[in-house]
Formats: structure tokens, C-alpha cells, sequence
């Protein structure tokens, strides 16, 4: 089953937005996502979790707490540097594990790709 993922550009520019970068946890690795991206989801793998956002520096106790999605595999790519996440394979977009700032090489090749 393929799936292509995009996310809106967080940019806005309006004063006082504010932004969290759309990340999960999987395994004791942190996953951002990944614009622009065909993929083919695999197998599922188990539960991501997605951190509160903190953008202001102090959690305010009314705020979420973290939630959960199903992660499955990226066809072709090891779970150690990218998942698919959605509630289902349909909903689905891909999320990257990050080496600074530099997607991995197996991720770019996706993209260039599209």
C-alpha cells in the first residue's frame, strides 16, 4: 500500500504563534517528520509516542499529555532511521530519525524520488 506524506509549512510569521516540532519517540529514538515523501508502508511495528508540546519552556499543568500513534515500517528502510505514523496505513506520513539536522541518506533517496 503507498502513501505519500506532506506537512504545512510552520512559518507563519503571526506574532506570538506558537510551534512545537511534530515529533515522536519509538524505541529510545526520536523521529521528526518528513515533507514531500512516497513511501510504501510495511508491517506494523508497535506504538509511537508524541511528547507534550513545551514551547515555552515550563510545562503548564493543564496542557496534554503525551499521545500515541501506531508506527509501521517504511518499505526499504530500517526502523532505526525512518517509520511511517498514522492511525492507520492510509493516514500514515513519515518520520525520520535525525543525525543534527541532516536527514538520512536512505530518507533523501525517497524524496528525490518523488
Amino acid at each position: 500500500m503507498s502513501a505519500a506524506a506532506c506537512t504545512a509549512d510552520s512559518s507563519s510569521g503571526g506574532e506570538g504563534s506558537a510551534s512545537c516540532v511534530n515529533q515522536y519517540t519509538y524505541q529510545d529514538r526520536s523521529y521528526r517528520d518528513v515533507a514531500n515523501v512516497d513511501f510504501t508502508v510495511g508491517k506494523k511495528l508497535g506504538v509511537a509516542t508524541k511528547p507534550p508540546c513545551d514551547d515555552t519552556g515550563g510545562r503548564d499543568k493543564n496542557e496534554e499529555p503525551a499521545t500515541t500513534e501506531t508506527a509501521y515500517e517504511v518499505d526499504g528502510i530500517s526502523p532505526e532511521v525512518a517509520i511511517a505514523i498514522g492511525d492507520t496505513p492510509e493516514e500514515a506520513t513519515v518520520f525520520a530519525a535525525y543525525s543534527g539536522s541532516e536527514l538520512p541518506p536512505e530518507v533523501e533517496k525517497l524524496i528525490e524520488g518523488s
